[in-house]
């Protein structure tokens, strides 16, 4: 029986918001959720340090970043491919 395997790591899609480190892009993810009292609908916010290691992603790029094991004490997140490029202003 040959059947794909699904990947166990979790993959999120978010802006880059900071390209200034070496190898290290800091992605901006935003998810919309209900407030559990009120139910209304809040916008929340969190920020990963992924591992870029040829630093071809750049400040206002979509990306994709995916789970890894810890490459250092705060990334845990590899960009794993370029979603959309950033408009030029």
């Amino acid at each position: 029986m040959t059947e794909a395997k699904t990947s166990l790591k979790r993959t999120l899609v978010g802006k880059v918001v900071s390209d200034k480190r070496d190898k290290t892009v800091t992605v901006l993810i935003e998810r919309r959720v209900k407030h559990d009292l009120y139910g209304k609908i809040v916008g929340k916010s969190s920020k990963y340090h992924a591992h870029d290691e040829k630093g071809e992603f750049h400040l206002g790029d979509i990306i994709e970043i995916t789970e890894s094991r810890p490459i250092s004490k705060t990334k845990n997140w590899i960009a794993t491919r370029l979603v959309q490029k950033a408009a030029l202003v």
